[in-house]
């Protein structure tokens, strides 16, 4: 019986290897060689608007890829922009497309099945401590060794050191994944204040908000912590939408800890610079917004607004499809944090767009996200794939911003239009009717590896309408109170010792500042005993210290210091 078992247990085994290998035969065909390559299939990479390959090696070479995607997607070689490279490159690609929980499932078995396994995963989602792993066995393909085959990727690590920077691997200097770049300037600044205009004016009227006129209430109004105060308190005690119930108002709002539209702007009013990680780099230095005294101040006043009911409890609960769905329909929300009016509430008009609120000792500053806008390995390729400096040239025309475009938006004909506009640019058609934006683009576009930079968006594709506006309120309303010895944490690359110091500590780190926190904001505050323990501790057992250093290293080596 253990026999039969054993031998059930073998045959589930590959039959497992063989469904995630992509049901590849075992043995790979030999690499023809870049000589013949050329001589034979008539390869070549440095014309961009030339075909990769001949007829004869659009019929006799082929690549697989291995994706998850959306589950609104179509399948990727069903989607016409696959379809239109496959016709100006020649190149013929096979893609597998899998569920992003099946791939996380199936991710080390690919990895682990040298005889079964894709020649190149897209939307690989690979860390430093991933890339280092598989580089040290000699799985992956060493990019960087091979550039001159790419040389639309050549041109960005040359231009952009930066972007370099966050690719390499310290451990040998080589680049072994592929990025994704898409650049507007909008998520280092996630939350821009929204304000009920109708609700605010008859608390001007009532007499409940000082030093304010109706006439003021427009875009870029300023408002101290102390007004905020007065006027969520008169939004909180009175039945603003008149429906008879002065309980179902809520005066501020926000997803607590989502990656938009969360609680981090409030910290501004004490000066701070907060986000998520609660890790911002002034100066070039690493620093712990939870080691300042600043934060305890921040806290306690936020938590009082907690307390007094004029931030909603749901806040800290509730999910970002819940917080949108709540916005629609009769108005409740009095003000409110997201980028922008429009996708939260069915009357945006009645929404004006706030400055940052001025705290109890004049400050006025936003949130710095650490979101990068530099999307790190995003695509591998497998050391043995076979004539990988074809398929290298052809991912290496998805950085053309022409292309790019329509790798993240949708292929020109069914999201742009077939001619350019005036300026020689890509614009987007006119909606079908009874679809968004979202679903049109998410049908048709594999997102993944792009560049899309100041460039592009001057030169190549217009800006969603949605974008613009995003962009034109976070320029005028939000970017201009953040100092500019501040900047993000960008994304940064460690060695061995360092990813073994951030996996035995970073995680405690996360959980302990992230339990007492919503303790504290939900419990009336921090006391200075509970501060003065809670200091003692990240300085102790949760190796805040340790971590800093981790940080400042890898940020030191990236600026080149």
């Amino acid at each position: 019986m253990k026999k039969w078992m054993a031998c059930l247990l073998a045959m589930a085994m590959l039959l497992s290897l063989v469904a995630c290998g992509g049901g590849k035969k075992s043995d790979k065909p030999d690499s023809a060689g870049v000589e013949k390559l050329v001589s034979e299939y008539g390869f070549q990479w440095t014309d961009p608007k030339a075909p990769i390959l001949n007829e004869k090696g659009a019929k006799e070479l082929s690549f697989s890829v291995y994706s998850s995607k959306n589950a609104s997607a179509l399948d990727y070689n069903d989607m016409k922009i696959m379809q239109d490279l496959f016709a100006s490159t020649n190149v013929y690609v096979t893609w597998e497309n899998v569920s992003e929980s099946v791939y996380s499932q199936q991710k080390n078995l690919i990895f682990g099945n040298a005889d079964n396994r894709p020649d190149a995963i897209y939307h690989a989602g690979m860390s430093s401590g991933e890339i280092i792993k598989y580089a040290k066995r000699h799985v992956l393909l060493p990019i960087s060794d091979y550039l001159e085959y790419m040389p639309n990727f050549s041109k960005i690590l040359n231009d952009r050191p930066d972007i370099k920077a966050q690719l390499i691997n310290v451990e040998d200097g080589k680049i072994y994944s592929l990025p994704r770049v898409e650049e507007m300037g909008l998520l280092q600044n996630p939350n821009i204040l929204f304000l009920n205009k109708n609700w605010t004016a008859q608390a001007i009227q009532a007499g409940a908000l000082k030093g304010v006129t109706e006439a003021e209430l427009k875009d870029g109004l300023a408002l101290t912590s102390d007004q905020m105060t007065d006027l969520l308190r008169y939004f909180h005690d009175n039945d603003m939408n008149n429906n008879g119930n002065a309980g179902d108002e809520r005066p501020l709002s926000f997803v607590y800890n989502n990656w938009q539209g969360n609680q981090c702007d409030l910290y501004g009013m004490f000066g701070l610079n907060d986000n998520l990680e609660h890790r911002i780099v002034i100066d070039d230095q690493i620093n712990y917004t939870v080691q300042d005294e600043r934060f305890k101040e921040a806290t306690n006043f936020i938590a009082k607004w907690v307390a007094d009911g004029l931030i909603d409890k749901v806040s800290f609960e509730q999910s970002q499809d819940n917080f949108l769905a709540n916005g629609k329909g009769l108005e409740n929300y009095g003000a409110f944090y997201w980028w922008e009016s429009e996708t939260v509430v069915s009357n945006p008009e009645n929404y004006i767009t706030c400055a940052p609120l001025i705290g109890p000792k004049g400050d006025q500053t936003v949130c710095v996200s650490n979101n990068p806008e530099v999307g790190t390995g995003e695509v591998v390729i497998f050391a043995d794939c076979p004539n990988f400096e074809v398929l290298l040239a052809y991912f290496d025309r998805y950085y053309d911003p022409l292309i790019s475009a329509q790798i993240n938006y949708g292929p020109i004909g069914i999201v742009y239009e077939e001619n350019l506009d005036s300026k020689g640019m890509l614009v987007q058609k006119e909606l079908p009717a009874g679809i968004t934006s979202d679903e049109l683009r998410l049908q048709n576009a594999p997102l993944g590896i792009i560049y899309l930079n100041d460039y592009a968006w001057n030169n190549v594709v217009n800006m969603e309408p949605r974008a613009k506006l995003r962009l034109e309120r976070l320029t005028e309303f939000v970017t201009p109170y953040v100092a500019k010895n501040v900047k993000p944490c960008p994304n940064l690359q460690f060695t061995l010792d360092e990813l073994n110091t951030l996996a035995n500590y970073e995680t405690n780190f996360n959980d302990y500042v992230r339990t007492n926190l919503i303790r504290w904001l939900m419990g009336g505050g921090v006391s200075d005993a509970e501060w003065d323990a809670f200091q003692k501790e990240l300085s102790g057992k949760v190796n805040i210290e340790g971590l800093k250093k981790v940080y400042q290293d890898a940020y030191d080596r990236f600026i080149g210091k």
